[in-house]
C-alpha cells in the first residue's frame, strides 16, 4: 500500500434537507458522524484533511488540517478538486454524512487504485457508483478542471476521461449491504434510521480494522 495518501472528509453542501444544521456533527450512539468518518479514514490513509466552507469548521476536528474549497460554489465535484489540489497527493475521500463506511472497504479501494487514476465502489445508487466514497489521484485534476471550466458539475462526468478501477457490487457485498455502507444522513428521518443501524452488529461495521 502506498505510503502517500490523504484521507479527506468532505463536508460540503448547505444541508438544506437538514434545516441548514451541520449534519456531520449529529451523533450516533454518542459519537459524532464526523468522528466516525475520521476514525475509518485514519486507518486507511496516512493523514487527514477536512474540506469545508463553514467558518466554524476549524474547530470540528482539532489537530486536523481544515481548508475551504479552492473554487467555491461548484458542488461535490469542486470538493473532489479541492481535495486533490490541497493535498498534493492521492486521496481517499468520504463524505462527512456517511457513518457506516468500514476501513476495510477503504483499504480495498486504495489497493485497487494502485496503477490507476482512481477507484470507486459500485452500488445500487442512481449513478451505480459511490463518487463520495472513492480513491482519487492527482492524475484526475486536469480532467476535473476541464469539466469545471465548462460548467459540467456532474460528479462522475470526468470519469470517462480517466482510468477508473471499479470495486464490483459483489466485492462490496463482502463488507455488508450497500444500502447501509453508503448511507447518507441527509434528513432527521435518516438519522433515526442510522441510529437503528448503529445498534446492530453489521451497522457498526465501521469499526473493522482489517
Amino acid at each position: 500500500m502506498s505510503s502517500d495518501c490523504t484521507g479527506v472528509i468532505l463536508a460540503g453542501g448547505g444541508a438544506t434537507r437538514y434545516g441548514g444544521k451541520p449534519k456531520g456533527l449529529e451523533c450516533l450512539n454518542g459519537e459524532r458522524i464526523i468522528d466516525r468518518v475520521a476514525r475509518v479514514l485514519s486507518l486507511a490513509s496516512d493523514n487527514l484533511l477536512l474540506i469545508s466552507n463553514d467558518p466554524a469548521a476549524c474547530g470540528w476536528l482539532p489537530g486536523v488540517r481544515t481548508e475551504p474549497d479552492v473554487r467555491t460554489g461548484l458542488g461535490s465535484l469542486g470538493g473532489i478538486y479541492s481535495a486533490l489540489v490541497l493535498s498534493g497527493s492521492p486521496v481517499m475521500l468520504v463524505a462527512w454524512d456517511m457513518p457506516f463506511v468500514p476501513a476495510a472497504l477503504l483499504k480495498r479501494l486504495r489497493l485497487l487504485g494502485a496503477g490507476m487514476d482512481m477507484a470507486v465502489a459500485e452500488s445500487g445508487s442512481r449513478r451505480g457508483l459511490e463518487p463520495l466514497c472513492a480513491y482519487y489521484t492527482p492524475a484526475c485534476i486536469p480532467a476535473i478542471e476541464r469539466r469545471l471550466d465548462s460548467a459540467d458539475l456532474r460528479v462522475v462526468g470526468f470519469y470517462e476521461d480517466v482510468r477508473v478501477a471499479r470495486l464490483s457490487a459483489a466485492e462490496v457485498a463482502q463488507f455488508g449491504g450497500a444500502e447501509r455502507l453508503f448511507m447518507n444522513v441527509n434528513t432527521p428521518a435518516d438519522l433515526i434510521l442510522a441510529e437503528r443501524y448503529a445498534s446492530t452488529t453489521d451497522g457498526d461495521n465501521y469499526r473493522q480494522e482489517e
